[in-house]
């Protein structure tokens, strides 16, 4: 078998995963004291993790946007109830929120940026306040993404606006596909019986 040669985004993903921890934790604290100082939602001009960005759909065109978005680490804590009750029967704690962070950082980049669709998003990094996801957004105005066939299904005719909201993430549409393999053999096999 012959070897077959590594892509230049192959090493750039081993080294986010394996670089020398001192190393990296020098480099990633500078880089957080300037992101922290940032505000919330920043439009930046590359992506911080390139080979994960080209993954998940982005290309450097002309209508491409990736914005950076900041959210507070944290459990979901509500407001302790003023009437008096037992702390068991607060409940204030071990409520978890039903979003995900990551779904959470692509509608506030979707609310920040009203005319863009969002494409994909990926987790950056983590400090002990805040969390750091990266968006991937595109302009469906533009006639260099209007004609690439990587983003028609997001901006064809029939696509509604605003599909943040209600789109399939990767892990439902792996599911699906599983699904499809593995129940409609059995399906068909029991109709011809």
């Amino acid at each position: 078998m012959k070897a077959v040669a590594r892509s230049a985004y192959t090493y750039m993903a081993m080294w986010y995963r394996r670089i020398g921890r001192e190393v990296h934790e020098r480099l990633m604290r500078k880089i957080l004291i300037e992101w922290r100082r940032a505000p919330s939602i920043v439009r930046v001009e590359r992506p911080f993790r390139l080979e994960r960005a080209r993954k998940l759909g982005y290309k450097p065109k002309q209508g491409v946007v990736v914005a950076r978005v900041r959210i507070m680490r944290g459990p979901f804590n509500r407001r302790r109830p003023d009437s008096g009750r037992r702390p068991k029967r607060m409940g204030v704690y071990g409520i978890t929120a039903w979003k995900s962070w990551r779904l959470v950082a692509e509608e506030r980049a979707a609310r920040k940026f009203p005319g863009l669709e969002v494409v994909n998003s990926y987790w950056v990094a983590d400090d002990g306040v805040y969390r750091y996801f990266e968006v991937i957004l595109i302009d469906c105005n533009q006639p260099t993404i209007r004609g690439d066939p990587l983003y028609s299904g997001i901006c064809g005719k029939e696509v509604p606006r605003r599909r943040i909201m209600r789109r399939l993430r990767e892990r439902q549409k792996k599911t699906i596909e599983y699904l499809k393999k593995t129940l409609l053999p059995k399906l068909k096999q029991g109709e011809g019986q």
